[in-house]
């Protein structure tokens, strides 16, 4: 059986929601949540290889606290983003 048969109207060809083109500022919101995920992928790896080449290489534990902070700053903004985003939607 056809989705029309059946009256669904998510599956019809009329829904206006299936049609509709993005606006202007969800393509915007869409970019700035694609920035946040990408900073958070790249603190982490950062981060993690830091934790790791750090005590290869004779770093002091200085080094690990300011990669440390330096991580926790970039997860708080993408946070703070992130809730922005959210509220905007």
């Amino acid at each position: 059986m056809e989705a029309r048969q059946l009256g669904a109207p998510f599956l019809r060809a009329e829904n206006k929601l299936a049609q509709k083109e993005p606006d202007e500022q969800a393509l915007k919101r869409a970019s700035t949540g694609r920035t946040v995920a990408i900073v958070y992928v790249v603190a982490m790896g950062v981060w993690l290889g830091g934790q790791w080449l750090g005590p290869r290489l004779g770093l002091s534990g200085e080094y690990a606290i300011l990669l440390d902070l330096a991580a926790l700053a970039a997860f708080f903004w993408g946070l703070v983003v992130a809730w922005g985003l959210w509220r905007k939607r």
